[in-house]
């Protein structure tokens, strides 16, 4: 019997050279489908253009306009502030608050982090330095100042002044991503970092506020989706405008964040959950079909193998089918198994991560027998997790690296979350007096082809020689082994 009705039912593409085999069993929750040129499939393209367009919800709502929302959610909080936030917070939310009551005092706080669970807080703080290690370990550094002939130019890099972190909360709880986006934004050396997650009736998830705690984070907002991104972005009475938004979400949060970003940073579009795993006939189906549920239970999210083994994608099936009924969250995974995931057969590794490039996964699993081969090939992906041993959860909790990443095929234009994300760079010039003359000529004759007059005598009245052009410079620039100290700290006025 050939793959195609390994388990007794036809493979959607997979070509099947004994049609006249009829067994009836179930249907499986994921499409199989199998193409020789990927990026010309039209089931390949329909599940990519599915997942870019942000628009994946979770099992028993309804399909949503979510730009129009968004738009309506910004327009709102611009114009009318607290009390737009604490009306769409009722409306969406269902919990009634006042502005006042719209920020959790550091009390509570103090309370929920003295209240919590010891083993909690010990695991917290394991996980927490395994990020400020991994953190600090990648901070970008500014190089040497680059000196030639009296010219020393160079690079700064300084952090922001405040940013909002966004902690979601509505289908499932997420505490990790606390640590996940305020350690990296401490490291940084962040002066002000604001925390806001979804309300409860008595205030917020509770391991929520106690790692806030744990973190010293004393400003909390009980606010949740696109309008706490508004709020952060553009300011009400009483949340103070952020400089940086970061943090993941649902297709709201994200939609929020791209129609927010240029009046504020954004970390990425970090929206709903997605895994695409590469491969090849030496990966486990049980371990494979393990981790495309551990995303698809977030619901939304989706889970796509990508994989050079006919058999293997029918054995994947088949061990999703075995494990699904037993997880707690069956139905949420059974909603993104069957809307936004897929299994596709492909006739080389090349192939696979040609796919791979293309979706441009949140997380991207390589599971085959050379697996750095396979990393070379890979261009765009949000974070990396090699071999059998690796599997998406350590990168969810403790590794180090953040969890926080681009969704909807935006890893082709941005990173994970990182302390880098929280830090500017500024360029640093500074010429003497033979340097500015030597390169006095190419600045006016360029300024002049471009019309710009007034570039062109800003230099020539330096070295002109009128009365005032000068003043008494004796500066020598020399070369500067060490670089430029940058310490990544101001002293506040």
């Amino acid at each position: 019997m050939c793959a195609a009705h390994t388990w007794g039912r036809q493979i959607q593409g997979l070509s099947c050279p004994c049609p006249s085999v009829t067994v009836d069993l179930p249907a499986m929750s994921i499409r199989i489908f199998q193409t020789d040129t990927p990026l010309a499939d039209s089931n390949v393209l329909r599940l990519r253009d599915l997942l870019r367009a942000g628009t994946m919800t979770a099992a028993g709502e309804k399909n949503a306009d979510v730009p129009a929302i968004v738009r309506d959610i910004i327009e709102q909080v611009q114009q009318r502030g607290d009390g737009a936030v604490v009306e769409l917070t009722e409306r969406i939310d269902r919990i009634k608050l006042k502005p006042s009551e719209l920020r959790i005092g550091p009390e509570r706080i103090r309370q929920a982090h003295l209240a919590a669970d010891g083993e909690f807080l010990k695991l917290a703080r394991r996980v927490t330095a395994n990020i400020r290690q991994y953190q600090q370990h990648i901070k970008v550094q500014a190089p040497p100042d680059l000196v030639k002939d009296g010219r020393r130019l160079g690079v700064r890099y300084t952090p922001m002044d405040r940013a909002g972190i966004y902690v979601p909360g509505w289908k499932a709880i997420y505490p990790s991503t606390v640590l996940m986006t305020v350690v990296p934004a401490q490291v940084a050396g962040v002066w002000q970092i604001a925390l806001a997650g979804p309300p409860t009736a008595d205030g917020m998830n509770e391991m929520t506020l106690a790692l806030a705690g744990e973190l010293g984070i004393e400003e909390v907002y009980r606010i949740g989706g696109a309008i706490a991104i508004a709020a952060f972005a553009l300011g009400t009475e009483t949340i103070p405008a952020v400089q940086m938004v970061a943090g993941p979400g649902n297709a709201f949060v994200a939609e929020a964040k791209m129609q927010l970003c240029g009046r504020v940073a954004i970390d990425s579009p970090a929206g709903a959950s997605e895994v695409l795993i590469i491969a090849d006939e030496t990966a486990n189906a049980a371990h494979v079909a393990a981790d495309m549920l551990a995303q698809a239970e977030h619901n939304p999210a989706s889970a796509v193998l990508v994989t050079t083994w006919a058999a293997l994608a029918a054995a994947v099936a088949r061990e999703i089918e075995k494990q699904l009924p037993a997880l707690p969250r069956a139905a949420a995974a059974s909603n993104s198994l069957d809307n936004y995931s897929g299994i596709i057969v492909v006739p080389s590794l090349a192939a696979a991560c040609d796919v791979a490039n293309e979706f441009a996964a949140e997380h991207l699993q390589i599971i085959t027998a050379d697996n750095r081969s396979v990393l070379a090939q890979i261009r765009n992906a949000g974070a990396i997790f090699l071999g059998d041993d690796t599997p998406v959860p350590l990168g969810d909790y403790v590794a180090g690296p953040s969890h926080v990443l681009p969704t909807r095929g935006l890893a082709r234009q941005y990173g994970p979350l990182s302390v880098n994300s929280f830090l500017k760079a500024s360029s640093v010039l500074e010429y003497d007096p033979a340097a500015l003359a030597a390169d006095a000529a190419d600045v006016q004759a360029f300024a002049n082809y471009e019309g710009l007059t007034a570039h062109a005598a800003a230099v020539a009245i330096r070295l002109s020689g009128e009365p005032g052009s000068q003043t008494k410079r004796t500066t020598k620039i020399t070369k500067n082994t060490k670089g430029t100290k940058n310490s990544g700290k101001r002293k506040r006025k």
